[in-house]
């Protein structure tokens, strides 16, 4: 599987598991994810976060949308 695939991959499991856990639809995540860019931030991160729990993403993102003020 290549890397672009894996980084997509994770994308979509932590919007599911966002969602989860703030019981805010998928779509609306998604659509947050997306104008606050965190799904390129997840990018970005990519060398980090594939080695990380999904919890210790998670945390890591809601400190970026904190910081963006979200």
């Amino acid at each position: 599987m290549s890397e672009n695939t894996q980084i997509i991959y994770m994308q979509t499991r932590l919007v599911r598991l966002m969602s989860e856990e703030t019981g805010v639809s998928i779509a609306a995540v998604a659509t947050q994810f997306k104008e606050q860019g965190v799904f390129h931030y997840i990018k970005r991160m990519w060398d980090l976060f594939h080695i990380e729990g999904d919890q210790a993403v998670l945390e890591d993102i809601r400190q970026y949308l904190k910081s963006k003020g979200v």
